[in-house]
């Protein structure tokens, strides 16, 4: 049986990394649904066998091209994107998309910067400039939870 990203008959695992690096972070133009020529955190699904970590860094090479060290979860929540007109037997719509998210807080080990094949545009975008990309409300908090998460690092290191 394929497996399928839109109406799936179960949530997709998706993960995501928020790199911050020099007091800035990477953001991506999404070239595919949901979200398509939005700005967006870069991640993508895990495979088969993976871990979340490595899932992490591989879909944060192939988005960005940037190697990552994956530090800690920022949060995990859940993404359900409605189709209308499209309901299931009981009557509810039925889910075009359905994602539970890991996001995680990452450090920039290595790699060129460039967008990858399901991405259109990659920038790199200060805190005080996130409004400009005009983010989603969780892809803001989690962005801005992670440039908090990083100043208690840094605080925190000798």
């Amino acid at each position: 049986m394929a497996f399928s990203r839109e109406y799936p008959d179960r949530p997709v695992i998706g993960v995501g990394g928020v790199i911050i690096d020099r007091g800035r972070t990477v953001l991506i133009r999404r070239g595919t649904e949901p979200l398509r020529g939005e700005w967006s955190i870069p991640g993508g699904t895990m495979e088969i066998g993976e871990t979340l970590e490595e899932a992490v860094c591989r879909e944060l090479r192939e988005e960005t091209g940037l190697e990552v060290g994956v530090l800690e979860l920022i949060e995990l929540f859940d993404r359900i994107y409605l189709e209308d007109g499209r309901a299931t037997a009981s009557g509810k719509k039925k889910p075009r998309f359905h994602y539970v998210i890991a996001d995680y807080l990452c450090e920039l080990v290595g790699g060129e910067p460039h967008p990858g094949s399901d991405v259109t545009d990659l920038a790199f975008a200060r805190e005080g400039d996130l409004g400009k990309f005009h983010l989603t409300e969780k892809a803001t908090s989690v962005v801005k939870k992670a440039f908090a998460m990083s100043r208690v690092r840094r605080a925190a290191s000798p």
